[in-house]
């Protein structure tokens, strides 16, 4: 009888942490929004995106992890670039935020635009790049259907979010033509403005979902300040942190919230990301 009395206690115990992981101290979700190949210099002098600065908190210094663009979205996910330092197909044997999510009973998709389903693993179709999507880079997802399944088109976002299905952990990517990749940061700010923003004047949105806007890398190699902003949930309107900052801190301050642990990588050093919040 103690034992059984015990076990349930560990199990309420459990269940509450879970709970609490899944609630958060400052945030309830996420979305991260991905746009490219631009210096922050350059996207701040776009209406919306500067907008953005005044409705929440930027960084001034900014870096990425690396060039060209792939190894920034596999640093963001895993907390390194494993190898990666090119834009070609790879199959990495490594962790990811995902599994932490997972293990945790917390919920995660990416959101990618123009992505053909059913775990397609090509390296372009039209205006959409597989080298923006980094889970499909991840052997423990490549090889598990359901898990792949977590990776949709972009029109399923507007869908859950009506349907109040979005995930503890959304990646947004938008194809080559919304990312600015193809049509240049100009192009990326009236997109993102179209689709954004009625998302981030909802109050009864943003007053639990983390909004965050950032860039994969500079516009040229190097070490050059890329935007990153992040909106609602308690951010607060129009401050800008000058501490030299990278995705890899955005990767921690998600597993710090959540108390999902470290994934034992360049998250280790990396430190959550406090001051953004009121």
């Amino acid at each position: 009888m103690l034992k059984f009395v015990l076990l349930t206690n560990l199990w309420l115990l459990s269940g509450s942490n879970i709970f609490a992981a899944a609630m958060g101290q400052n945030f309830k979700k996420i979305v991260v929004v991905f746009f490219e190949n631009e210096d922050r210099s350059r996207v701040i002098d776009q209406p919306f995106f500067n907008e953005l600065t005044q409705l929440g908190t930027s960084f001034s210094n900014f870096v990425c992890a690396g060039h060209p663009s792939q190894p920034n979205y596999i640093a963001f996910v895993s907390g390194t670039r494993n190898g990666v330092f090119d834009n070609e197909p790879h199959v990495i044997d490594a962790r990811h935020i995902g599994d932490l999510l997972e293990e945790h009973g917390l919920t995660w998709k990416t959101y990618a635009e123009g992505y053909p389903g059913d775990c397609f693993l090509g390296t372009e179709a039209g205006k959409y790049a597989r080298r923006h999507v980094p889970f499909l880079s991840f052997k423990n997802i490549q090889d598990n259907p359901e898990r792949c399944d977590r990776i949709v088109s972009g029109e399923q976002f507007k869908a859950d979010m009506a349907d109040g299905n979005l995930p503890t952990f959304s990646l947004y990517i938008p194809d080559n033509n919304n990312n600015g990749h193809d049509t240049g940061v100009a192009y990326a700010s009236k997109w993102a403005d179209a689709f954004f923003r009625p998302l981030i004047s909802n109050p009864n949105l943003t007053k639990d979902t983390l909004f965050v806007f950032t860039f994969d890398e500079s516009r040229y190699f190097g070490f050059r300040n890329i935007y990153t902003v992040f909106v609602g949930a308690g951010t607060i309107p129009g401050k800008v942190i000058s501490t030299r900052s990278k995705h890899y801190d955005i990767l921690r301050t998600i597993e710090d919230e959540f108390h999902l642990g470290t994934l034992g990588k360049n998250d280790v050093n990396s430190r959550y990301l406090q001051e953004i919040f009121q």
